[in-house]
């Protein structure tokens, strides 16, 4: 257990991906609109973003809450202008009425993407079949990360979801490194390192006067400091 693991943190404006940054961020994902759990931010609070801080920066491309592809045409028009300022890696996941991966839909935006490094996210945890997701996506050129908390409800009930994944790391549909997040707390950690999990997301966790607030970099740095420990 003695890589480093990657912290990623949400940040919604400049000010968070600072204070993230000087927290112990390895890597930041870009949303706005929280209310809907995080939708493509604009092209300027993007380049606001990679202009204030150096670590890496994952964009979500996502239009409305849920996990509906809707309007692909506009998300690929929002991919295009943000490839355009400069955004190399994204966040995308979608799924269809059934619960089954939309590949119409994310296999167009991949297409827009053209090798760029991408996250599924927590579309995953209302798929039908999260298996038969992953093995759906596996050749998909970019996937490198699954954002998971194995289930719905968080990683208090996903966890041994979470836990027989990381074993299956490296066998077909489970190659993607696993990021968890959602409902993640300190307490999860230790656990997750020990069974080879080394990708942790958060963000109501790096501002605890909620939402509201910006991110605090002293909050990000307990997350680092106690990640480093549990090596």
């Amino acid at each position: 257990m003695s890589e480093r693991a990657v912290l990623e943190v949400i940040a919604l404006n400049a000010e968070d991906a600072v204070a993230a940054e000087s927290g112990g961020a390895d890597r930041l994902e870009l949303v706005t609109d929280m209310a809907a759990d995080g939708l493509t931010p604009p092209v300027e609070t993007f380049a606001a973003i990679r202009a204030a801080v150096d670590i890496p920066l994952r964009v979500m491309l996502r239009s409305a809450d849920g996990f509906a592809a809707g309007d692909v045409e506009a998300l690929v028009k929002d991919a295009r202008a943000l490839r355009s300022e400069g955004a190399e890696e994204f966040v995308l996941g979608f799924l269809d009425a059934e619960g089954h991966a939309d590949l119409v839909a994310v296999e167009r935006l991949v297409a827009e993407l053209e090798g760029c490094r991408w996250t599924f996210h927590r579309a995953i945890d209302r798929a039908a079949d999260r298996d038969a997701v992953r093995k759906q996506l596996a050749d998909l050129p970019g996937l490198d990360t699954y954002l998971t908390a194995g289930s719905a409800e968080g990683v208090d009930t996903g966890l041994p979801t979470l836990l027989a994944e990381a074993e299956r790391a490296g066998q077909p549909g489970y190659a993607a490194e696993i990021l968890v997040g959602g409902g993640l707390r300190l307490e999860h950690l230790p656990v997750l390192r020990a069974a080879g999990v080394n990708a942790f997301h958060i963000g109501g966790a790096a501002r605890p006067g909620g939402w509201a607030e910006a991110v605090s970099a002293s909050a990000v740095g307990e997350w680092r400091s106690v990640l480093d420990e549990a090596r």
